[in-house]
């Protein structure tokens, strides 16, 4: 978490550019078939794991990473260093109330002044480049896209050189609503035992529980085909 957010705030000073985006285990799985969100992760500037089973992978696989770096996080932080450097963001995605919910917090919690602009996420197709041009030309340095995979992935890897001003792209999945209070977060001791995604499938089982307890499985046995090779 340290080092990226030195890495963001690096990027920002030096006027670059970073499209960042996080994997766990249903991505990992996904990723295997579908071939635009495999191009999305793969060509990403920086790649966080957001998912425990992502690091009990890679230390099983002998290629530890230091530690998970949750989305979420990820963009509470960068909300803090915005505040604290009067850095610009520009909000993308949710439903226009949850917009409006997260937008007020953001105002109460950090600064009014970080927000350079906001959209929903119920957008067509012919109206995404009018989008995209409002959001390179707001004056933001981090935007955050909050939108399912893969959407998000394939937003940000389509409009990345349309959007070379804004220095940080980042996609926070559900990240939106839960900070605006519409869906809640596991409690910190199931996040850190790896039992966050055990949570959301408790809150919407009928909904989850395909994406979870099979593609659980398919990662576990994608983990072991590796360990094998």
């Amino acid at each position: 978490m340290k080092e990226t957010l030195q890495l963001v705030s690096q990027c920002i000073e030096q006027q670059k550019q970073i499209h960042h985006t996080v994997v766990n285990a249903g991505k990992i799985v996904a990723l295997q078939k579908d071939k635009a969100l495999r191009q999305g992760v793969n060509e990403a500037d920086v790649i966080n794991a957001d998912g425990q089973a992502v690091i009990w992978a890679s230390k099983l696989l002998n290629k530890p990473l230091k530690e998970r770096v949750a989305g979420i996080d990820l963009f509470t932080n960068l909300l803090a260093l915005a505040t604290e450097k009067k850095y610009k963001v520009y909000l993308l995605g949710a439903t226009p109330e949850v917009l409006e919910g997260l937008t007020e917090i953001i105002q109460q919690q950090y600064e009014p002044e970080i927000i350079a602009g906001a959209h929903h996420g119920y957008f067509s197709t012919e109206e995404e480049p009018e989008i995209v041009k409002n959001i390179a030309n707001s004056g933001a340095n981090m935007l955050f896209v909050a939108m399912s995979s893969p959407k998000k992935e394939i937003f940000l890897h389509t409009h990345k050189e349309s959007l070379k001003a804004v220095n940080f792209i980042m996609g926070v999945g559900g990240s939106f609503d839960v900070i605006s209070g519409k869906t809640k977060r596991a409690p910190l001791w199931m996040q850190s035992s790896g039992l966050e995604w055990f949570y959301r499938f408790l809150q919407e089982p009928r909904r989850m529980w395909k994406r979870y307890l099979i593609g659980n499985a398919k990662f576990i046995s994608l983990v072991f085909k590796e360990k094998l090779k």
